[in-house]
């Protein structure tokens, strides 16, 4: 049994996490300052013997006492809605965030995983993106907040992978979805399942026919186990390279949904679609070949579960 740590462990990925490990029999310690995260989504652990919450954030000073053997560091903005919003916060999240957790990891000899983005591939010019892409991202773009702040993450993680000798992971996760996640977080999932939930019109930007792969998060929570026990350090793609256009998705949640919203194209006036990537697919040889592992969850099992979990959801909060 190990001790682990999940910061950003309240919110939609680390929460389930947190049930994982806990279902493996590791103890947990979930740190979050419950900016992004919500108590919701840890509630129906409280009070178990082998789970801790500690409400801290993680730009300041981490300290935790006894034994740590792992550490999943997860905690960032990665929506647009708040990266758009806290610009400096994501920044600092990925910068001042990472290098505390991996002094803590360094102070307590721990084994540590960063999740990290297909953002930082940016707007791709290879596809599908392997790991040895480099990537196509405009650092002072609205969007740079966040994939500069993960780029950077990932830069602080090799550095004390060998410089200080940290055993280190690094996964870069394409889009997940699945139960926890926020109705207003600005992500296509959730617009479009709220929306056709309350029977409004599916908002398509442009034509539809940019392309996203899905990945339900149960999937993307074995990967990063697997990844963890793992004895590779270099960065590990993990999702769904199913690809498909933004339209066929949105046709699939209106038949999911109930077929009672029209789907309208509108041709988007912010900052959240400005070098917004035209194609999203995750090349994931290297998970099959060193993790053995692959998706397993077919998009339509995937979001019924979803759209239950926010049926549920916007029942009790409208």
């Amino acid at each position: 049994m190990s001790r682990i740590l999940i910061t950003g462990g309240a919110g939609f990925i680390g929460s389930h996490l947190a049930d994982r490990l806990l279902a493996d029999g590791h103890s947990v310690v979930a740190l979050d300052n419950l900016f992004t995260g919500h108590r919701r989504n840890i509630s129906h652990l409280a009070g178990h013997e082998r789970f801790h919450f500690i409400k801290h954030d993680v730009t300041e000073y981490i300290y935790v006492d006894g034994k740590v053997d792992a550490i999943l560091h997860l905690a960032s903005l990665p929506s647009p809605v708040d990266y758009l919003r806290e610009p400096i916060k994501t920044l600092k999240v990925g910068a001042l965030g990472t290098h505390k957790a991996l002094g803590l990891a360094r102070a307590h000899g721990a084994r540590f995983l960063l999740a990290s983005t297909s953002e930082v591939y940016g707007d791709p010019q290879v596809h599908p993106q392997p790991e040895s892409y480099w990537g196509n991202v405009n650092p002072i773009g609205p969007r740079g907040v966040y994939d500069e702040s993960k780029r950077f993450a990932e830069a602080m993680t090799m550095a004390y992978h060998r410089y200080h000798g940290i055993d280190t992971r690094i996964c870069r996760i394409f889009n997940t979805y699945g139960p926890r996640m926020r109705p207003d977080d600005g992500r296509v999932v959730t617009n479009f399942i709220a929306q056709g939930l309350r029977g409004q019109p599916l908002t398509v930007y442009d034509d539809g026919s940019r392309t996203r792969s899905f990945c339900y998060v149960s999937d993307l929570v074995d990967g990063m186990v697997r990844l963890l026990d793992s004895g590779n350090a270099e960065p590990v793609n993990l999702g769904n390279p199913t690809e498909m256009t933004v339209l066929e998705f949105a046709k699939t949640v209106q038949r999911l949904t109930g077929g009672h919203s029209e789907v309208v194209f509108v041709s988007p006036n912010d900052e959240r679609t400005k070098d917004d990537p035209h194609i999203r697919q995750p090349d994931i040889s290297r998970a099959r070949q060193l993790l053995s592992w692959q998706p397993k969850v077919s998009l339509e099992t995937g979001l019924r579960e979803t759209i239950n979990y926010f049926r549920e959801l916007l029942g009790a909060t409208e």
